[in-house]
């Protein structure tokens, strides 16, 4: 048997390529317009964007372990005030003139 050409067939198979390529087309404009969409939604909520959220959650843990440094230095230093002897009260300017008025 000879192999001959097919017009039919080869009409079909062009036809279905094709269409796959609108089909392939259509798809891309549909989630092009999809994410145009999502995005204005997402926008209008005022939702974060990652890379911001990504950014203050760090800023947030750098403050975090700051703090924590400042607290144990701050405990350091009233450990170390409460071991020393409080010094006798000086009398102020004000309780010392009082004190001479009285004698007086």
């Amino acid at each position: 048997m000879t192999q001959t050409s097919n017009r039919i067939l080869d009409e079909f198979a062009r036809l279905m390529t094709d269409a796959a390529g609108v089909a392939k087309g259509v798809r891309s404009e549909a989630e092009t317009v999809f994410r145009t969409q999502a995005e204005k939604v997402l926008r209008d909520l005022d939702v974060v964007q990652r890379e911001e959220f990504e950014a203050v959650k760090e800023m947030a843990a750098n403050a975090r372990a700051e703090a924590d440094d400042l607290k144990a230095r701050v405990e350091a230093l009233e450990a170390a005030a409460a071991k020393k002897k409080p010094a006798s009260p000086r009398k102020t300017t004000a309780s010392a003139a009082k004190t001479s008025e009285s004698k007086s």
